[in-house]
């Protein structure tokens, strides 16, 4: 198990990792995201040690953390994976296929990485306006649109994720992968 963080705050994932038995990676150029079609965090991908993707991009989450907030449990997907590991059993969605990201979502995944290189390089009017294009072209992506909320001074656990979590909602929930619905 790898985990991947698409931030650029080294200290935070620190914090955040502290208790992780497995090595966690910083992505802040989202090319994993990229790779895999990645538009919402947090996301599991299976792949094996041949690097088949055996379970394609899922809704997961590793612990139970925000189970209040989001209505998901982590156990049934921890089921999942202790079967494919001890058993060989892979659940039927395994079969899902994942979207390629349009035309809008490919730009807006460029203009991403020029704005955060040229915030990289003091060029702070560039970088707006870049974010700006970016969030345009793709409202509803979370490696896009809240990714870019510290490094434009936002929180990415304030208000403004809160709104943006209502907009991905009352869109519902348009995500690049099998999707996962909330438990009662």
């Amino acid at each position: 198990m790898i985990a991947i963080a698409i931030d650029e705050n080294i200290d935070a994932i620190k914090e955040l990792a502290k208790e992780a038995t497995y090595p966690v990676l910083i992505d802040a150029d989202h090319l994993f995201s990229d790779l895999y079609a990645v538009s919402n965090v947090p996301t599991v991908i299976w792949i094996d040690e041949n690097d088949t993707i055996i379970r394609p991009n899922a809704v997961e989450v590793g612990s139970d953390t925000f189970t209040e907030f989001t209505g998901i449990s982590c156990a049934d997907h921890m089921n999942q994976v202790k079967a494919w590991v001890q058993e060989g059993v892979v659940p039927e969605d395994a079969q899902h296929a994942v979207d390629d990201f349009d035309q809008n979502e490919i730009a807006a995944r460029l203009h991403f990485r020029i704005a955060a290189n040229s915030l990289r390089a003091g060029l702070d009017e560039a970088s707006e306006h870049h974010f700006e294009k970016a969030e345009e072209l793709a409202p509803l992506d979370f490696t896009i649109v809240r990714a870019a909320m510290p490094l434009r001074g936002g929180n990415p656990f304030g208000e403004e994720f809160f709104e943006l979590y209502e907009k991905y909602q009352t869109a519902g929930s348009p995500y690049h992968g099998i999707p996962r619905q909330q438990q009662d």
